[in-house]
């Protein structure tokens, strides 16, 4: 969860949410550099005689200002490949679950338990218990098991919605008639919240994603909990 006064982004809770906030560093960092460069050349252009002849009319100057934007293009695009590769790869995933979006709540069921699918909606602030969140907190959290790969089936059944999580590095639009996938991996325990990302009407902030990551032993506990109930 986000903290008052907090810098930057959620702290990560998965591999792919790891590599994205190692791309930004390096990318801001680079961003910084050009900044700092172009700001000195201002100045000094500005307070000294640096127009001149050799500025204005060099053919070394004009070499460098292309190869260098060309050489600073290919150490952001190689990483940023490399993530948009990890993040597309979905391999032997030990659990798949569907999210299917309405207007406004989501639907989540597990594919391999043919029996366990439920709603999930907001709790609304009066029924809220001590410790949780407004507008983010959900009736039935979409339970699944750390250290585990998990597939996610998104889809819409009304109009467009965006099943994201920020710590986790996901963000997937749903799209009605349409079957959007993706892939990760929680590290650690913990509740993670979510909401949807896309302008899908007037209760689009009403509508929020609360996954719970919890060990093996208890998932299977609770989804045959969920299949006796079913």
């Amino acid at each position: 969860m986000a903290y008052p006064s907090q810098l930057g982004f959620q702290d990560a809770a998965s591999p792919v949410m790891e590599e994205l906030l190692h791309f930004h560093d390096h990318t801001l960092m680079i961003v910084f550099l050009i900044s700092t460069l172009v700001l000195y050349i201002i100045v000094a252009m500005v307070t000294t005689k640096l127009t001149n002849k050799f500025i204005l009319d060099s053919q070394e100057i004009e070499i460098i200002w292309t190869l260098l934007p060309a050489m600073i293009l290919i150490l952001i695009a190689l990483p940023s490949l490399r993530i948009l590769y990890l993040m597309d790869e979905i391999n032997n995933s030990h659990l798949t679950i569907k999210a299917l979006g309405h207007q406004w709540y989501w639907t989540y069921e597990y594919t391999d338990y043919k029996t366990i699918m439920f709603d999930s909606y907001m709790v609304p602030t009066q029924d809220l218990m001590p410790g949780q969140y407004r507008l983010l907190e959900a009736d039935h959290r979409m339970v699944i098991p750390v250290e585990s790969p998990v597939r996610i089936l998104v889809s819409a059944d009304d109009v467009l919605h965006s099943w994201a999580v920020p710590s986790l590095g996901v963000k997937m639009d749903a799209v009605p008639g349409r079957l959007n996938q993706t892939a990760f991996i929680i590290s650690r325990p913990g509740v993670y919240y979510g909401q949807c990302s896309e302008i899908c009407g007037a209760n689009h902030s009403f509508m929020p994603i609360a996954v719970e990551a919890v060990p093996l032993e208890h998932f299977e506990n609770w989804s045959s909990l969920m299949i006796e109930d079913a």
